[in-house]
């Protein structure tokens, strides 16, 4: 499965103390996908996470599906996002880093819904507590 890939990727890349749980379905939906765009989602919101969380904490990765989407959930133990700027993490330049474009969730959610005709969104986000994004692909 291509998101076991991404997953231990990042995995390999990061500190010990962040500990990483995937819990995927007995029966995995079918998604037509491009394998690379989505796993540089994937591997994206795992690195947001890592930032989130200073390196040591826990990431959960959900999927799940209904009858018409396959869901994931990427989760964390990180800082959180205010709630006046959940929406706002999307748009081009957001950044909550010293160093970077702010590029990486304006390109996650393009590739998400625009090649993949899904939706990417702030499912929760507590701050101090933690954040989850949720992933809505259609079934092929």
């Amino acid at each position: 499965m291509e998101l076991d890939k991404s997953i231990d990727y990042i995995k390999r890349r990061s500190s010990q103390k962040a500990q990483f749980f995937f819990h995927p379905p007995v029966d995995h939906p079918k998604v037509r996908m491009n394998v690379i765009l989505f796993n540089w989602v994937i591997e994206n919101l795992l690195k947001n996470a890592l930032d989130a969380m200073e390196g040591e904490g826990e990431i959960t990765i959900d999927l799940t599906h209904d009858a018409q989407h396959a869901i994931i959930d990427v989760s964390d133990t990180g800082k959180g996002i205010p709630r006046s700027k959940q929406q706002t993490v999307f748009e081009p330049g957001y950044s909550t880093k010293k160093r970077g474009w702010g590029l990486g969730l304006t390109l996650a959610k393009r590739i998400v819904e625009s090649y993949h005709k899904g939706k990417i969104f702030v499912k929760q986000s507590t701050p101090g507590k933690g954040t989850t994004f949720r992933i809505m692909l259609p079934l092929s």
